[in-house]
């Protein structure tokens, strides 16, 4: 794939703040190819470092959000009668890019407008905020061809949903439908399919008018809770807060709160 049509199947655009990240192969429900993948981790690296970018939105265009990974980069290896090393493929290209997602310290938000399904749904999962169309549905559909959940979905599921569900869902490949996922706590909002757009818009301009410092520790900070004590929590919470309590930021909130007006940070 050439390197003009590997930015044709990831459209990329940056704009008041908000680098936007549109899957672009509907034709194949975007179905993720290793150029899209290496783009994908690429914008996202920038975008870490880029202190002109605030918030990513990753959204797709067609009717669904993402097919998973298209297996037409592990062809050669099945035509020869051997199946590739799929461990290899998933520490080379999907795990990377999971964890990139995870562990910038700026908001990822996931528009899902259709299905999203394999490690489609582990991408949309793993993005830190998920607002879905009415029709937005994800599938673990690794077990019809054999598989077992990865790209960390299997992580978040038993999590969310608990074991029981989450084995169901992974051993049925049954879907789980937008308002399901709401239910459950996969996902934070669902909206009419045509209000998509415009509740994304909504949850962007509320991630801008936030603390920048503030937004990004916040997000170090629960990922940590995850894997330590109550009491390791509490430690360091204090050492979060005594970083932010010096910041401009914090002055800047305190004082409106005092003085009765909407306060205006500035990532100082």
């Amino acid at each position: 794939m050439t390197e003009t049509a590997a930015a044709q199947d990831l459209l990329q655009s940056t704009k008041d703040g908000v680098l936007s990240l549109t899957l672009n192969r509907p034709q194949v429900l975007n179905a993720l190819t290793h150029p899209m993948l290496e783009t994908l981790m690429a914008s996202l690296k920038k975008a870490e470092k880029d202190a002109a970018v605030r918030v990513v939105v990753l959204s797709a265009a067609g009717r669904a959000f993402c097919a998973g990974a298209d297996l037409g980069d592990l062809k050669k290896g099945y035509e020869a009668g051997n199946a590739p090393s799929l461990g290899t493929e998933l520490r080379g290209w999907f795990n990377p890019l999971i964890a990139q997602i995870r562990s910038m310290e700026k908001p990822v938000v996931c528009a899902v407008n259709g299905i999203a399904a394999g490690a489609g749904a582990s991408l949309a999962l793993a993005c830190d905020i998920k607002i879905c169309g009415e029709k937005a549905k994800f599938m673990l559909a690794f077990v019809q061809v054999g598989l077992a959940p990865d790209s960390g979905i299997s992580h978040s599921i038993v999590r969310t949903m608990g074991l029981s569900k989450a084995l169901e869902h992974a051993w049925t490949a049954r879907g789980i439908h937008a308002d399901q996922a709401l239910a459950c706590g996969l996902v934070n909002q669902v909206v009419p399919a045509e209000e998509l757009e415009k509740a994304t818009h909504r949850q962007v301009e509320a991630l801008l008018k936030a603390p920048p410092r503030a937004v990004a520790l916040t997000k170090r900070l629960l990922n940590r809770a995850q894997s330590t004590t109550f009491e390791e929590q509490m430690e360091y919470e204090a050492q979060i807060q005594e970083v932010l309590g010096k910041t401009k930021d914090h002055l800047e909130g305190v004082t409106a709160f005092l003085e009765g007006r909407p306060p205006a940070f500035k990532g100082e």
